[in-house]
């Protein structure tokens, strides 16, 4: 999903930014490598990367998270050890705040950022209300680059709908994706699939037989009310 030692998530409110970090995070310590999760989404309490800490932590990764998360404290507060994610040797995962409004913290870190080999991978989902234009979808990225002082460096459809996904969802998406991609003019990595498609062989095959890249995720992340 990514070869670099500095990973930073962003998109809208919802596309999937947390599961996306948690996959990534995992995927990375599989390969025997050590990772440390940095969870900066301090606007939206209910879908904190850090909440699944104990499972993180039990993979070996290390979770930088906001004071107060998964409390019933309302406004998190950013973690006093934040700057060890400039000082460790270990891969880094950036799990960001959504839009414009989560991508503020990170604009204080950005001069140390430019300093540094990153990737910013901007994730999309077709199916979220405000992101379901390619001009949208484009507008909103540009608003997060603004915002972070940093600029993404390519682009992952992250297009479907969790439990209720099929592969006609996830494959019917892609063409947009690209299209954001076009538009933006930044490379497109691929297509990420919920894993528990892939147990229907029809679907293993049709993935197998694709000339797309797929990421085949766990879903992890789920709403309260799930």
């Amino acid at each position: 999903m990514s070869d670099r030692k500095f990973n930073i998530i962003c998109g809208h409110y919802g596309c999937g930014k947390s599961n996306y970090s948690i996959n990534l995070a995992l995927e990375i310590a599989s390969l025997k490598r050590e990772v440390m999760l940095v969870d900066l989404d301090l606007v939206n309490p209910y879908f904190l990367s850090s909440g699944y800490k104990d499972m993180l932590e039990e993979n070996g990764i290390q979770v930088i998270a906001p004071l107060f998360a998964n409390t019933n404290v309302e406004t998190p507060a950013l973690p006093s050890n934040l700057n060890l994610m400039f000082e460790t040797d270990k891969d880094v995962v950036m799990d960001l705040g959504g839009d414009d409004a989560g991508a503020v913290v990170l604009g204080r870190y950005a001069s140390r950022l430019h300093e540094i080999d990153y990737e910013m991978t901007y994730l999309v989902n077709k199916y979220r209300n405000l992101t379901s234009t390619v001009e949208d979808a484009v507008e909103i990225l540009k608003e997060i680059e603004a915002a972070s002082r940093c600029r993404a460096t390519c682009v992952v459809n992250n297009s479907h709908l969790k439990k209720e996904s099929s592969f006609e969802i996830v494959n019917d998406s892609i063409p947009f994706a690209k299209e954001v991609a076009k538009e933006l003019g930044l490379p497109f990595r691929g297509t990420t699939i919920p894993a528990f498609l892939l147990e229907d062989e029809k679907v293993k095959e049709a993935v197998n037989d694709s000339d797309e890249v797929f990421y085949p995720v766990q879903i992890y992340v789920k709403a309260p009310w799930e």
